[in-house]
């Protein structure tokens, strides 16, 4: 499987991202520069935290207009896997390949720990590793990562099963204690906090690994491998 990790100017995750995939999965990925024009030879598309474009106007307002763009959404459409973290998150809902948007924090501090998630949805390819109503510890480090939708939006998801991942505890003010949500399709997740950066002991947990290694089991599945 062959993994594109997208690298706008601001991006600072896109490491974390590379060799989340490339240690933690042992799987092909390369870093895409956001000029490029297509993303059509990669089987996964990730986008990473970071800045992009300084977060100037909105958080990931920007980076929506970016060339390479077009044709993740157009590989989007096609079904392929779209994961984008904290701000790929908020690039997602820019382009419209998720519903709803960021606010600051209520807080209006920048949050950087670690946090408990709940595994809401594990029937998706982004969370079949997980057991249902698992918990699990991932960090953040964010500050607009206050999830918003109005109340229709947010039934919607509730009834398409479309919230993956909530926070345990309120941290940021998120409409539903919402950490990560995937489109109708089920193959787009944007999620705020950061399995990349959980997928060792030794960075304090590891439970993103299985985030990563769902996404190329869920492929695996409906690809036919020779050997």
């Amino acid at each position: 499987m062959k993994f594109a990790v997208i690298v706008f100017p601001g991006s600072n995750c896109d490491d974390d991202m590379f060799y989340a995939i490339k240690d933690g999965l042992g799987e092909d990925v390369e870093k895409v520069w956001y000029t490029e024009k297509s993303v059509e030879a990669y089987d996964a598309i990730l986008i990473p935290g970071g800045f992009s474009y300084g977060d100037y106007l909105r958080s990931g307002a920007i980076a929506r207009f970016a060339p390479v763009m077009e044709s993740v959404i157009e590989e989007a459409s096609k079904g392929k896997p779209v994961l984008g973290i904290c701000n790929g998150f908020q690039v997602l809902l820019e382009a419209g390949l998720l519903p709803g948007a960021m606010q600051r924090n209520k807080s209006l501090k920048f949050i950087c720990r670690q946090t408990t998630l709940q595994v809401k949805n594990n029937a998706t390819a982004f969370s079949e590793k997980y057991e249902q109503d698992e918990e699990i510890t991932i960090p953040v480090a964010h500050g607009e990562g206050n999830y918003f939708c109005d109340e229709t939006t947010l039934q919607e998801l509730q009834d398409n099963n479309q919230i993956v991942f909530t926070y345990k505890d309120d941290i940021n003010g998120s409409v539903g204690d919402i950490a990560g949500i995937v489109n109708k399709e089920g193959n787009v997740l944007g999620m705020m906090p950061h399995p990349e950066r959980a997928t060792l002991d030794l960075l304090g947990s590891a439970d993103g690994l299985p985030l990563f290694q769902s996404i190329l089991n869920h492929w695996r599945k409906s690809h036919v491998v020779t050997t």
